[in-house]
């Protein structure tokens, strides 16, 4: 379930630091073609789609504007590398199972899932672009494709900063940027290529991962394998790290905020336990750090086919109030 996020976002606050944001360009080309590249950013919206038509339709930011058509190439992933493969039909039609896409607006999801990113992207350029006055000529082309010598980048939108990214994955649990996250952390749009890189990057952090299985970004694939071992390792390993606090930052607060903010409220644990909650269907699970009088600890339960987890879950936290924190170790 969603506790797969603690991971690609763990692999992206490691690879890529704090201060990393994901851009979405335009590009003039020699020919006079513009071109725009996308990170998958989850923060771009209609104010730089705006940006990059006026610019587009100014020929690159004059005054006046095209009397001709505007050619514009959209990069983007082949259409079957838009979902994991393990991702159901009807999750697929919802906001939360929107496609997995480089240049996507909104997140590719409204009240629903977009089904056709680029042919919706392509439907609002055209309309902003004959806004400002010109007719566009829209077309996409394969991720990856080398921009000719010669040209030049006009303009660049920048997401919203990491932080904002970890907390929206980790804290709202928002599975399209999970998924980016770990694309981008692992440095790979092919999603085996990633899933192998993960696999790896837990390895070189010697985290135990027998019977680890990374299928997807977000935790939506029920062909993810994750062990409560794993994970509470994975959050030690977290704490260790330089931007620990980053990383806890991005996570709900029981009772206060995030995915927790109704959960434990008017309890003990308000306030003291800060981490990511996960439900697919017959799967519950909660993972993350527990604020004691002795110190931290470090806790992960996972469900599989149980009637009403979450009083058990409640009951484990408030029992390990009164246990003594975890003590640094080297893992």
């Amino acid at each position: 379930a969603s506790n797969q996020k603690l991971i690609s976002t763990a692999i992206a606050m490691d690879r890529l630091g704090p201060n990393h944001r994901i851009s979405t360009e335009l590009w003039r080309l020699p020919n006079g073609t513009f071109r725009i590249q996308g990170g998958g950013d989850p923060t771009f919206g209609f104010s730089g789609l705006r940006r990059f038509a006026k610019l587009a339709a100014g020929s690159g930011g004059g005054s006046s504007t095209s009397s001709g058509t505007v050619k514009l190439q959209l990069e983007e992933e082949h259409a079957s590398r838009w979902w994991p493969q393990g991702w159901s039909q009807p999750d697929r039609s919802y906001a939360y199972g929107a496609p997995i896409t480089r240049l996507a607006v909104t997140s590719n999801a409204v009240d629903l899932s977009v089904r056709n990113p680029p042919q919706r992207l392509k439907r609002l350029l055209n309309s902003e672009i004959y806004r400002n006055g010109a007719n566009a000529e829209i077309s996409t082309i394969p991720a990856g494709t080398p921009e000719p010598a010669g040209s030049v980048l006009l303009h660049s939108e920048s997401s919203k900063s990491m932080h904002h990214l970890m907390s929206l994955a980790n804290g709202e649990s928002h599975n399209f940027t999970a998924e980016v996250l770990l694309r981008e952390g692992t440095g790979s749009w092919s999603l085996p290529e990633a899933q192998r890189r993960a696999m790896s990057w837990m390895r070189q952090q010697g985290l135990p991962i027998a019977g680890v299985r990374v299928a997807d970004g977000s935790g939506l694939d029920r062909a993810n394998r994750v062990t409560s071992r794993l994970l509470t390792a994975l959050m030690l390993r977290m704490e260790q790290h330089p931007y620990a606090k980053n990383y806890y930052a991005s996570m709900a607060v029981a009772g206060e905020r995030g995915t927790l903010r109704y959960y434990f409220q008017g309890s003990p644990l308000k306030g003291r336990f800060r981490g990511k909650t996960g439900t697919i269907s017959g799967v519950k699970a909660v993972s993350g750090k527990l604020d004691t009088n002795n110190g931290p600890l470090y806790v992960s339960m996972i469900s599989n086919g149980s009637w009403g987890p979450v009083g058990v879950m409640q009951r484990v936290l408030m029992a390990s109030l009164k246990q003594s924190g975890c003590r640094p170790v080297s893992l």
